[in-house]
């Protein structure tokens, strides 16, 4: 079984083919398709290569399967004795994606 991480919107993820992933918002409509030149590992059954930062001439191709965006989060601020709070929140929008095919040479 072959798998790679790769690095998108400052986060790493661990990918195999076929896997859905949510990331963060890549500016791609549904159906179209994009490549992650920033592989920072490719393992592939026995090889392992570690890249220095990234792997050369390494790839992962995926498909924009939806945009979407993520339940709110609430974040309460507060201080003691002050007279003081706060509630803000917000809501994550992300981008799932299937990866398709994964690219060492």
């Amino acid at each position: 079984m072959s798998y790679a991480i790769i690095q998108t919107g400052g986060k790493q993820y661990r990918v195999a083919e076929g896997d859905i992933l949510d990331v963060e918002k890549l500016p791609l409509e549904a159906g179209q398709s994009t490549t992650f030149t920033d592989v920072l590992m490719v393992a592939n059954g026995e090889k392992t290569t570690i890249g220095a930062p990234f792997v050369d001439k390494a790839s992962v191709k995926a498909e924009v399967v939806d945009q979407w965006k993520d339940e709110k989060v609430i974040a309460f601020k507060f201080r003691r004795r002050k007279g003081y709070h706060r509630t803000v929140g917000h809501r994550r929008q992300l981008t799932k994606l299937k990866i398709t095919s994964i690219t060492a040479k």
